[in-house]
C-alpha cells in the first residue's frame, strides 16, 4: 500500500525534531449538501528543525518514532 501524501501549515515548532501540522480537509455534507471544512493536527518528525510556524509543508506517512510521532516531514510546498 503507497505512504499517503499530506499538505499543512505548521502550527507549532515547539518539540525537538518535532512540527505540528495542521491538514484542512474539504468535503460535501451527505445530507444538506453544503461544503464543510475539517481540520486535523498531526505530529511529524523535522530532523533539521527547518520549518517554522506558518510554512506550508508536506508530511509522509513513516514507521513510529514515538509516542504521537507517525509522519514525517517531505518537505515546503509552494514559495
Amino acid at each position: 500500500m503507497p505512504k499517503r501524501l499530506l499538505q499543512g501549515v505548521v502550527v507549532s515548532d515547539k518539540g525537538a525534531k518535532t512540527v505540528v501540522v495542521k491538514v484542512e480537509r474539504t468535503f460535501m455534507h451527505p445530507l444538506y449538501r453544503k461544503t464543510v471544512r475539517r481540520s486535523k493536527k498531526y505530529h511529524a518528525h523535522d530532523e533539521g528543525e527547518a520549518f517554522k510556524v506558518g510554512d506550508r509543508v508536506e508530511i509522509t506517512e513513516c514507521p513510529p518514532k514515538s509516542k504521537l510521532k507517525r509522519w514525517e516531514v517531505v518537505g515546503a510546498v509552494g514559495a
